[in-house]
């Protein structure tokens, strides 16, 4: 009986390899999505499957692959470990895509990341910055920097600034330790003066305790990591409390609702991020030209890279004829990709190296401050490398 039951389990496995190699010969191409509908992320998610729908409907548009439409097929998993596992797992079995984007955060990314690597199904990772989703496996690609990534960033812009000393406020997730972690590698190579590092949780929305021990610290630059529903009561009440010096933030910022929440105080604020809404690039204009007429609203980072993520998914898939597993990874990890998010191409970690995006607040809207451009510095790790 053991080894009947045994028999059984290798071939059920079996069967999802092959659903993943195969893809359908008799049904549109389905590839999936895991992204925050509802719950405390549920803003980012909207904005994550937008862009996922206008790459869909584009590519469907232009003839789908091979001319079979491609259906996505969408599961919320509120940004959650908990519900990304059960998500991939139905996208998996279920559903037999070919291949799957991430919509989603660094804890649901990280667990469902797994899932589709038992599988040998592509998964796209739009903007989780954890460094360990893409040492899961040769079939998780990640469109964005990671977090140690941006870090590094951020000390870099400290020195453009021409400041020294700065206060860090790091909020207590794996999203803000990566950006900490980063920040503080690089702070030596610039002489930066790290004064004080602060945590905070992701439910907190009250600062005042934390702002008066960074009043008497007395920094020329605070470096803030947050999502916009945190990050907009902080910045606003940092501000109200007379703290002018310049504030940065991360792509979590990357989002009207930060501007709209922290109000008149975002103005300044600095944020490395992804997109450049001030590119010259005819493809990122035209994104941004046809998010806005799909949405109603402004595209973010979280768009822009969702976006990226499942064109990059679905160029690979026509270099398959539709087909999943070992051939869609191929064929995604040679390719060369022109994005909203700027020119990429995959390391063996299936990692990208690209400048990183400086946007600011200026009158109310969202506009380019700098970019900055150093590829040693910012360089994503290889798999002889560590994270």
């Amino acid at each position: 009986m053991k080894n009947h039951a045994l028999s059984h389990k290798f071939a059920a496995a079996f069967a999802i390899c092959a659903a993943f190699a195969s893809g359908s010969a008799l049904a549109d191409i389905k590839i999936g999505i895991n992204v925050p509908l509802t719950g405390f992320a549920a803003a980012d998610g909207n904005s994550a499957l937008t862009g996922a729908k206008l790459a869909v409907k584009k590519a469907n548009a232009n003839g789908g692959i091979n001319g079979e439409q491609i259906e996505l097929v969408i599961y919320d998993d509120q940004a959650s470990a908990k519900d990304a596992i059960p998500a991939a797992t139905k996208l998996i079995e279920k559903d037999e895509v070919v291949g799957a984007v991430s919509g989603s955060y660094s804890a649901a990314t990280r667990a469902a990341a797994g899932v589709f690597q038992n599988a040998q199904g592509p998964y796209v990772v739009a903007y989780s910055i954890d460094p360990s989703i893409t040492r899961t496996g040769d079939y998780m690609f990640r469109v964005s920097s990671m977090g140690e990534v941006q870090g590094r960033a951020g000390a870099k812009l400290v020195d453009n600034l021409g400041k020294k000393r700065v206060v860090l406020v790091t909020l207590n997730n794996d999203f803000g330790q990566a950006l900490a972690n980063g920040f503080k590698e690089a702070a030596p190579k610039f002489n930066l003066d790290i004064i004080n590092e602060y945590e905070y949780g992701i439910k907190d929305r009250q600062f005042g305790p934390l702002i008066a021990k960074i009043k008497s610290d007395d920094p020329e630059v605070i470096y803030a990591s947050g999502y916009f529903f945190n990050a907009g009561p902080l910045v606003s009440q940092i501000r109200a409390a007379g703290i002018t010096v310049p504030i940065i933030g991360q792509e979590g910022y990357d989002s009207d609702k930060f501007i709209e929440i922290a109000g008149p105080a975002a103005e300044g604020t600095l944020v490395t991020t992804s997109l450049d809404r001030d590119s010259e690039s005819k493809v990122t204009q035209a994104f941004l030209k046809e998010f806005r007429e799909e949405a109603g609203f402004g595209a973010d980072m979280v768009a822009a890279s969702t976006y990226s993520a499942t064109a990059i998914l679905l160029d690979g898939l026509r270099e398959t004829g539709g087909k999943g597993g070992a051939a869609l990874r191929d064929a995604i990890a040679k390719g060369t990709y022109e994005m909203p998010i700027g020119k990429l191409q995959f390391n063996d970690l299936h990692e990208v190296n690209k400048d990183v995006q400086v946007q600011t607040i200026k009158d109310g809207y969202w506009a380019r401050h700098s970019v900055i451009h150093d590829p040693e510095l910012l360089a994503a790790p290889t798999k002889g490398t560590e994270a």
